[in-house]
């Protein structure tokens, strides 16, 4: 098993350090699937990207973080993203597609596209997202 855990800033700076540590961690692991890595990582991009958006338009708190969790076993690949920000209203069951001249609402629904789970949940004041690709 394989797991790396850190926290970043919910600013739209940290997409780029989530992307970075992402793949240093998928780099350490030696698995030579393009495809299985564009899956988890497409859906890791939009959800924390959903985070950062649902930060920045209804949560100004300052000081608002979420932790990235990265873990390989021989059967999935799972990333659990835990934020400090306010309840999030989702219901993934209700999630669509957004019309090709929309300009956002796409995230989720790539991100169920992408994985074989996809779960959210609020508990101890955090939103916490699980991202599951079978192996």
């Amino acid at each position: 098993m394989s797991t790396t855990t850190f926290e970043v800033p919910a600013t739209a700076e940290s997409l780029d350090e989530v992307q970075d540590r992402f793949g240093a961690w998928w780099d350490g692991l030696g698995i030579d699937d393009v495809a299985l890595r564009f899956k988890l990582e497409t859906a890791l991009a939009e959800i924390a990207a959903n985070i950062v958006e649902h930060t920045r338009r209804n949560d100004q708190e300052a000081g608002r973080r979420y932790t990235v969790l990265l873990e390989a076993t021989d059967q999935e690949l799972t990333a659990v993203l835990t934020d400090n920000g306010r309840p999030a209203d989702v219901d993934l069951a209700a999630v669509t597609m957004a019309d090709v001249d929309e300009e956002s609402g796409r995230g989720l629904a790539l991100a169920i596209a992408a994985l074989d789970r996809l779960e959210h949940r609020h508990e101890d004041g955090r939103n916490v997202w699980t991202l599951v690709c079978a192996r």
